[in-house]
Order: structure tokens, then sequence, then C-alpha cells
């Protein structure tokens, strides 16, 4: 609730100092916004100041906003990047369509995730109006399916770098080996809760993606043999990993990591209960840039790891003996540059 009357405030005094605050804007973020994010409340305020410099905005969780109401931001944002609407849930496919309108040919970045009233097939044709997208996401979105990936990233595959497909239901690995065949540059992917994956999956992937930075797996449906085999020919260059509830991880994956893991930032191997306790004390001795590691749910793990390991520098999130080490995380990431692109001068 105090965020919504936050932005209340933001917006009533916006029609008074709208030139003063937004003419050298280059990101607003108004996430969880909820209620007070309607078309009625942006007639006057945001649609009527003119946003020149403005490259990134964020909506997520604008639950009241609706296609009219987007028609009506964007006719004053020509230099936008980056589009976050994900969790808008009254938006339908209309939207994109207004947006694609304007940011066709200079659009980055585009987050419709949890948009459960945009169907995927629907919105394709507008998808494929953005020349320059670099990032898209539609997790949880769940007319997402094989043919409309295949169709995404036939269209947009070779400018595509990130691709969040998180509990996109229907994908198969046929989705898998058109993203591994038409994504060359593609460097970060989350393909968490895809239930329909197998090992085949993973192969695809490495067989055109070779430059994968970021990847998210988060399902019991990938074998430690598959996991390995994909890190040794696409992990070199790996900073962000996530195994989490990836039961069968176990020895060849933790040899993989070891080997390839030069480079690795973030690690979360929560729940990987096949993990021996030396297992985890080989990955964060041979990862000399590890700065986080997640083990929630590891049982294994001991005071023995925590007081043994050499590499003290690395944060332990999740481990839930005597000596508890926990982070407080925003759950509500700032916003700021692209994510794989720099923002033109």
């Amino acid at each position: 609730m105090w965020r919504s009357r936050v932005v209340y405030i933001f917006l009533w005094f916006c029609p008074s100092f709208g030139p003063l605050l937004f003419s050298r804007c280059q990101v607003l973020q108004l996430d969880l916004c909820g209620q007070c994010m309607t078309h009625r409340t942006l007639q006057g305020p945001i649609a009527l100041s003119f946003l020149p410099a403005l490259t990134t905005m964020s909506l997520k969780g604008a639950y009241r906003l609706s296609d009219a109401g987007i028609d009506l931001l964007f006719r004053s944002a020509p230099a936008l990047l980056s589009l976050n609407l994900g969790q808008c849930s009254l938006l339908t496919h209309s939207a994109i369509n207004f947006v694609a309108n304007k940011l066709a040919h200079t659009l980055k970045e585009l987050f419709i995730d949890d948009c459960q009233n945009i169907d995927a097939m629907l919105v394709l044709p507008t998808l494929k109006r953005f020349k320059c997208l670099e990032v898209l996401s539609v997790a949880r979105i769940q007319t997402v399916c094989d043919d409309f990936i295949y169709e995404t990233v036939t269209s947009l595959g070779s400018t595509l770098k990130e691709l969040v497909l998180a509990n996109c239901c229907k994908i198969t690995d046929d989705s898998l080996k058109a993203i591994g065949s038409t994504c060359p540059s593609l460097c970060a992917i989350d393909l968490s809760d895809l239930v329909l994956l197998t090992d085949s999956a993973l192969q695809y992937l490495a067989n055109g993606c070779r430059s994968i930075h970021s990847l998210r797996l988060l399902s019991d449906n990938f074998s430690d043999e598959a996991i390995a085999a994909f890190l040794e020919a696409s992990g070199n260059s790996m900073k962000h990993l996530s195994v989490n509830h990836c039961v069968k991880v176990g020895d060849d994956t933790a040899l993989s990591i070891s080997k390839c893991g030069r480079t690795l930032l973030t690690l979360d191997l929560s729940w990987c209960r096949n993990l021996t306790e030396d297992a985890f004390g080989m990955i964060v001795e041979n990862c000399p840039c590890l700065c986080l590691l997640k083990v929630f749910g590891c049982k294994q793990i001991t005071n023995r790891f925590l007081n043994g390991r050499i590499n003290d520098r690395v944060w332990i999130i999740g481990f839930s003996g005597p000596n508890k080490i926990l982070e407080h995380l925003d759950p509500i990431e700032p916003e700021g540059a692209l994510r794989h692109s720099s923002v033109p001068q």
C-alpha cells in the first residue's frame, strides 16, 4: 500500500514539474505500483510529459494498466530501449502492438512475463516487428509453445542475446533445437521448470550457443552427465549458473564446474543432495571469481565445509547449520543500464 501512495503523489506532482523531472530522466522504475497505474491516472501526468532521454522503463506489477494506457505512455518516449511490463495482467497483444508502432526499430529489451492475457500466437506477428530485440522474457505465459519459439527465433535469432522461458510448460526439446540453430549470439537463457525437456535439449543448446554465460535450469529432468557435458562444451565463459532442484547433479557436474568455472560469479546448487561435502569444497576452491553460493536444502553440508574452505570471499546463502549465513536480498532489483548493450550517448 505504501508504494501505491508514493506513486499517487508522484503522479499528482507530474503536471506541474513534469518538464523538470523528466527532461533528463533515463530510467523510470515504478514496479509494483499496483492499483494506481490506470488509464485515467496516466491521461495527464507522464503522458503529457516529453521524455526525450528515457531509455529504460519498468512498470512491473501494474495490474490495472490497460492497453489504452500503454498507448498513452509511449507517445512521448522516442528513445526507449528497455521495457518491463511483467505481471501487467490486463494487457493483451494489442498493447505490444502499440509499443511496436513507436519502437519497432529501436527497442532492445522486452519483458512480458506473467502477462496472462497475452496470447503468444496473437502477439507473435508484433514481436517479429522488433528488429533490434536482444532480450525477450515470456516466462509463465502458458500459451507459449514450440511453434511460437520456432517462429520467434527464426525471425529474431540473429540479434537475441537473452531468452527467459521459465514455466512455459508446453516447450519441448524441439524449441531448444530451434534456438541452438538460430541464436548464435545467445548468452543467457532461463529454462526453469520446463517439465518436457530432456537431456537432448542441453545438447542442442551446446551445439549452437557457445557463448552462454548465464544458465538457469531448475528441473529434475536433466541427468548429471548431460549437465556436465554441456558445461564442458559451452561453460568456459559461464558467470551465473543455477541447477537448483536438479536432483541428479553429482560428481560429474561438480568436476565440470571445477574445470570450467574460472569466470563463475554466482552458483545455485540448492537441493542438489547428491553432491558430497567434498564436492562443494572442490568447487569453491577451483572457482576463484565465485562470490555467491546458494545451498538451500543441502543438508549434507556441515561446519567442516564452512570452516575449511580456502576461498573465504564466497557468500554462502542457505546453510542451515548453527552458523547460519543469510544475506538480505532485495526482491525488487533496481533498473539501470541495458543488459547486453551500452546506451547510446
